[in-house]
C-alpha cells in the first residue's frame, strides 16, 4: 500500500507547486492517516492503514512546535511564503482547529507578518459554524471540489459520509463566499472495474456550473505529481490543463491558476 506520511507535526519548509515556499502544520497522528475522505490519489496512502498511535497533536503543542520553528527560521534567515495546513488527513478534523487557526495567526503576525496562512481542505467540514468561522480567517482557505458529478465525487474522493453530497457541498461553498479558493484535481485512471476520468466534456461542464454558483475568488487547477495509491491514476497534460482552464475562465470569468 501506497504510505508517505509525514512523521512531524510541523514540517519543512518544503516548495509548493501552488503556494511557494511553504512550512507545513500536520494537524493529523504522525504515524498513521485521520481524514473523512480516502481519494484514490491521496499521497499519504488509503486510510486502511489505519490512524496510527500517536493521536491527535495537542493545541499546545502545535503552538510550541510552530513558534520553535518560525524562531528558528528567523534566526536562520529563511522565510515562509506560506503557513499551510496540510498532512496525514483532513486538518479541520481536528477538534482544536480554530484555537489552532488563531494560535497560528497570532504566530504568523509575531515572526512573519508578511507570510500567507492557508488550509488545504476537503470541504467535508463546511456545515460546522465553527470550522467555517476558523477558515474564513485563513488568508487562503482553500476547497475541494473534484467532481461536480455525485457518482464521480463518490468514485475518485470516496468520502466517508453518505450524507455529504455533491449537491450539499456546493451551496457549502457558495455560502462560503467570495474568499473561498476551489481546488480541483483532474485525473483519469481505473478502480476495480470502474472508469474514473473527471477530465471529459460532462465533467467539465457540470463543474462550470457549479463554479458558477459557488462564485469563488480564484480555481485551482491541478493534477497528480506523485505516484498514487490507485496506480492506474494518470497525469493530465499541462495541454489539457490549459485547455479546461481556458474554457472555465471563457464560461466563470473566474480566475485559474493552473498547476502541473
Amino acid at each position: 500500500m501506497q504510505t508517505v506520511l509525514f512523521h512531524e507535526t510541523i514540517f519543512g519548509p518544503i516548495h509548493s507547486r501552488r503556494l511557494g515556499v511553504s512550512l507545513g502544520v500536520n494537524l493529523s497522528p504522525t504515524d498513521g492517516k485521520i481524514c473523512s475522505f480516502d481519494c484514490l490519489y491521496c499521497e499519504a496512502g488509503f486510510n486502511a492503514q489505519g490512524a496510527g498511535t500517536t493521536g491527535l497533536p495537542p493545541r499546545e503543542l502545535v503552538a510550541s512546535l510552530l513558534e520553535h520553528k518560525l524562531k528558528s527560521m528567523l534566526e536562520q534567515g529563511e522565510k515562509p511564503d506560506v503557513i499551510t495546513f496540510s498532512g496525514n488527513g483532513e486538518p479541520t478534523l481536528h477538534p482544536d482547529f480554530a484555537g489552532i487557526m488563531d494560535d497560528t495567526l497570532r504566530l504568523r503576525d509575531t515572526y512573519f507578518p508578511d507570510a500567507k496562512v492557508s488550509v488545504l481542505a476537503n470541504s467535508t467540514q463546511l456545515h460546522r459554524p465553527d470550522v467555517v468561522d476558523a477558515l474564513q480567517r485563513a488568508d487562503n482557505a482553500i476547497l475541494k471540489l473534484d467532481s461536480a458529478v455525485e457518482t464521480t465525487m463518490r468514485a475518485l474522493d470516496r468520502p466517508a459520509s453518505p450524507a455529504f453530497t455533491v449537491e450539499k457541498v456546493t451551496q457549502q461553498l457558495a455560502a462560503f463566499g467570495r474568499k473561498a479558493i476551489v481546488q480541483t484535481l483532474l485525473t483519469r485512471g481505473t478502480h476495480g472495474k470502474q472508469t474514473i476520468d473527471n477530465t471529459t466534456d460532462t465533467e467539465l461542464d457540470a463543474l462550470i456550473e457549479a463554479y458558477k454558483r459557488i462564485q469563488p475568488r480564484e480555481i485551482m487547477l491541478y493534477t497528480i505529481d506523485r505516484r498514487t495509491p490507485e496506480q492506474s491514476l494518470r497525469r493530465v497534460p499541462r495541454e489539457e490543463l490549459d485547455a479546461a482552464a481556458a474554457r472555465i475562465v471563457s464560461a466563470t470569468g473566474i480566475p485559474v491558476q493552473v498547476s502541473a
